[in-house]
């Protein structure tokens, strides 16, 4: 007689690292026998790997779990799981207690429980022992040619704004050597472009320093050296990480973005670019600062393409504090930027501390404003690349179009065939617009 097949559903909030997050929870649940399914309709168990970082987030997992509340009352056996940041800062129960019919609540950091729970809640389901350490579970990639390797958890900072020291915890960095197992492992399977994950990816300190090269000719940081050791490794195509803090961009990281590996991509979070309103979200850097390291970018690396992350009314932004990080944006020359309206999260210290007093209106204004200025020199910029010939990592294939990044992180449409996917061809752009070049292979 034939095993019941059971199947699962994840729904990922939030950043790449919680992608990675998923993707290790995948190869835990397949490693239980359990098979993936894209309508929630047909699992048996659905995990909603949360966000935090934004309200908004947050209320799209309470409004699924009363969706899949409703689920549960058709199929009684069903198994609701939240896990993420959500869980992680939740100390006092409170957010847990707004969600409907959750059977599993867990951080991140406890994944490796997963089967057991699992199968205690169900005695069918197939339980599986793990390591303490949910980064030693091997994330499941479906891309083959791109792969995210999570080198560092948690944060040390505590920008007044952030809730992510409250979800994940402090700041801990993965042993160099799994790191480097991984990426070879990665690329032996036909991994092209390897993207390193961090809070603050460039404060990464190795816990075994001993497994660098003796002929590294990084000295001091760390995360300089990890870039020269995957810069080594045959074949490695290219390399990205996110995403990095200001006052660790020094001279041996800055000169790692030349490495030949390297894409001619950084996002370097700014946050604002008033000196008072960083003060009061505890950025550790001011305006100058800030400043100071896009020009030794640049310096280093003219041509390369620089996004960055802008937070518009916070606590005690006046429109002359706004009107700064307007000019800093004209004055960097983002080629994007991510910006948020600011939202007070519980359990931050904004919250404690500071009245979130700009109203909602004007948040969305000054939103506005920036995305205006953001699109008018994406476009500029973009047009610049026509005629120019650039590097695309193709991953997607539709009616006879291809489309995937350039090294500077800009999405390239091109006339192609399925058999590109997963391979790095070059394109000469002859059309551009805010946020797609279009052209042909050469």
């Amino acid at each position: 007689m034939n095993e019941k097949q059971y199947f699962y559903h994840i729904i990922t909030f939030g950043c790449q690292m919680n992608k990675n997050d998923s993707a290790r929870m995948e190869s835990i649940l397949k490693s239980m026998n359990l098979k993936p399914t894209a309508e929630p309709e047909d699992a048996d168990i659905i995990i909603m790997n949360s966000c935090s970082v934004r309200e908004t987030a947050e209320r799209r997992v309470y409004g699924k779990s009363r969706i899949f509340a409703e689920l549960k009352k058709k199929k009684p056996n069903l198994i609701v799981c939240v896990t993420g940041c959500m869980p992680g800062r939740d100390k006092d129960g409170k957010l847990e207690k707004r969600l409907h019919d959750v059977d599993l609540y867990f951080p991140t950091r406890d994944m490796v429980m997963l089967p057991k729970w699992l199968s205690e809640i169900n005695p069918e389901l197939r339980s599986i022992d793990l390591e303490d350490d949910y980064l030693t579970v091997v994330p499941r990639t479906k891309n083959k040619s791109q792969a995210f390797v999570t080198i560092q958890t948690g944060c040390n900072h505590f920008c007044t704004y952030c809730v992510v020291p409250h979800a994940r915890g402090t700041e801990g960095n993965r042993s160099l050597k799994s790191i480097l197992d991984e990426v070879k492992e990665l690329v032996s399977k036909g991994c092209l472009e390897i993207t390193l994950l961090g809070q603050i990816v460039n404060h990464y300190i190795a816990p075994d320093p001993e497994f660098f090269s003796s002929n590294n000719p990084y000295q001091k940081n760390d995360f300089a050296k990890l870039l020269w050791e995957i810069n080594q490794m045959d074949g490695v195509e290219r390399i990205h990480w996110t995403a990095p803090h200001p006052v660790y961009m020094d001279d041996e990281v800055i000169d790692a973005l030349t490495l030949p590996k390297q894409i001619n991509f950084i996002h370097l979070p700014v946050q604002s670019g008033n000196s008072e309103i960083l003060k009061k979200m505890n950025r550790r850097h001011d305006r100058d600062f800030y400043v100071d390291v896009i020009k030794k970018i640049r310096a280093k690396k003219p041509e390369i393409a620089i996004g960055t992350d802008i937070i518009v009314g916070f606590s005690g932004e006046t429109e002359e504090k706004f009107q700064d990080t307007v000019d800093l944006f004209r004055e960097c020359d983002f080629d994007i930027s991510y910006n948020a309206q600011y939202s007070q999260r519980s359990g931050t210290v904004a919250a404690k501390a500071f009245t979130d007093n700009i109203p909602k209106e004007e948040k969305k204004r000054r939103w506005f404003v920036l995305q205006h200025l953001m699109e008018s020199i994406a476009y500029k910029k973009n047009q610049e690349y026509i005629r120019r010939e650039v590097s695309v990592l193709v991953d997607t294939y539709k009616n006879g179009t291809c489309g995937g990044n350039s090294s500077e992180m800009k999405r390239v449409n091109f006339p192609g065939k399925e058999d590109y996917l997963g391979t790095i061809v070059p394109i000469r752009i002859n059309r551009a617009a805010e946020w797609i070049l279009w052209g042909d292979m050469v």
